[in-house]
């Protein structure tokens, strides 16, 4: 063989070795979740087999429809109690005794007219914590009128039973087949907003399906505890489940609903919320009021950083409570540090609890990224695999974005010695805020 032809197959065999290295390199870059049988899943899936390993029912084939301002959740919400055949189901950490408990609580009593059954119950504690609470002649009333509403833990002597679990739930269930769940209480500032914090941006999601069901259940599971009553009549579940199995799959939106009860699932949110991040392969964007997540929710931000995942948080300029906001700028300043990135809402006070993920699947709930809500309080989220909902919630965070100032060294700086003192003495009693 001739020197040319010998340098040739060299040339060959070099060139055809690099372009192995540069393919492996290639696939090397792609980030990869193995399981048992070494194959990559997407961070929905990787999810909903967390979800599964957990017993936490998956149900598909839900109607869902989020709701992203107060006057479009109350109008969708009483729209649907006119409706309401055979039974209304409500409990919320509050209902503030203004235009729009009023305006539920006539149509309520309408209904139960009508010989509907309506059940509500509210936290004892939010009851008073807001400006405009139910007195006992408003309860009075409407159980005068037909409709049963209770106190959740009602505040007894030595009145200490609500320093640690609260009822923070936000569920309303209609006929077994319609559910609402998500940040909004009952209150006109959904809609008018609050003088020196101005509009109040949150978001509910509607769910109509097999989903529904579970927010049932937790519904009565509270309920029953709290009246020693024994309610689990089959027309509560009224959904025929033979009749969703032929559907064709495209309509099956997924949804999991994880549920916080003291005592009995104490971790359920806080390790799904774990769960979600670490499954996250490219962007994680969560939006929070009251920004003190615990160590564990730090940790699994912070590996998520790590390993390349774009972390977008999403913190309100302005707060409804004194004290908690300095703190959560602190931590999100030590986020930021390590690779966040931080957005400071300006358009009000951004009380929406959502949590998207690669654009593949989001969160909707109660649950607050604080101690409060991750340790003590009854909480409950809706976690949705679906691309639609999840893009809608995704465009919302990124128009918000618009109306946010990026959180630098220089922006917090600005906010003076004093603050950034306030807010590092702050985040050390994170455990109780």
């Amino acid at each position: 063989m001739k020197v040319s032809q010998k340098t040739s197959c060299i040339a060959i065999l070099l060139l055809t070795f690099l372009s192995l290295l540069n393919v492996a390199e290639t696939y090397a870059e792609v980030p990869v979740k193995t399981d048992s049988t070494d194959t990559w899943e997407p961070s929905d899936s990787v999810f909903v087999h967390y979800l599964e390993e957990q017993g936490i029912p998956v149900t598909s084939h839900n109607q869902l429809k989020l709701l992203t301002s107060g006057r479009e959740k109350f109008e969708c919400l009483f729209e649907d109690i006119r409706k309401a055949k055979h039974h209304v189901h409500l409990e919320y950490f509050n209902f503030r005794s203004d235009s729009i408990a009023k305006e539920m609580f006539t149509l309520l009593a309408e209904k139960a007219k009508e010989g509907v059954k309506v059940r509500a119950m509210f936290d004892a504690f939010g009851n008073l914590s807001n400006n405009r609470p139910l007195r006992k002649q408003h309860l009075q009333m409407l159980n005068d009128r037909g409709v049963e509403i209770v106190k959740f833990d009602p505040i007894r002597f030595p009145y200490v039973n609500h320093v640690f679990s609260r009822d923070h739930q936000k569920i309303i269930v209609i006929d077994g087949q319609i559910g609402f769940t998500g940040g909004m209480n009952i209150a006109d500032y959904y809609i008018n907003g609050l003088p020196g914090i101005g509009p109040w941006r949150d978001m509910h999601i509607r769910i109509e399906g097999p989903a529904a069901e579970e927010l049932q259940k937790a519904f009565l599971r509270t309920w029953n505890k709290e009246t020693k009553q024994h309610v689990q009549d089959s027309c509560l579940f009224s959904i025929n489940h033979d009749s969703l199995a032929r559907l064709p799959y495209h309509r099956g939106n997924q949804v999991a609903i994880v549920q916080r009860i003291p005592h009995e699932a104490p971790k359920a949110l806080r390790e799904a919320y774990i769960a979600a991040i670490d499954a996250a392969e490219h962007k994680i964007q969560l939006i929070s009021p009251y920004f003190t997540p615990t160590a564990s929710i730090k940790k699994a931000i912070k590996r998520a950083i790590k390993r390349g995942v774009r972390v977008e948080i999403m913190i309100p300029a302005k707060s409804d409570i004194p004290f908690t906001p300095d703190a959560g700028f602190y931590i999100a300043n030590q986020l930021r540090k390590k690779g966040a990135h931080i957005y400071v809402y300006n358009g009000g006070f951004h009380h929406s609890k959502i949590m998207m993920v690669d654009d593949r699947f989001c969160t909707v709930g109660s649950m607050n990224m604080n101690s409060r809500s991750i340790r003590y309080d009854y909480e409950i989220n809706a976690f949705i695999m679906d691309l639609p909902i999840t893009d809608e919630l995704t465009q919302l965070f990124n128009n918000d974005k618009l109306n946010s100032t990026v959180l630098t060294k220089e922006e917090y700086h600005k906010r003076g010695a004093w603050k950034r003192f306030a807010g590092w003495f702050a985040h050390l009693f994170t455990a109780f805020i």
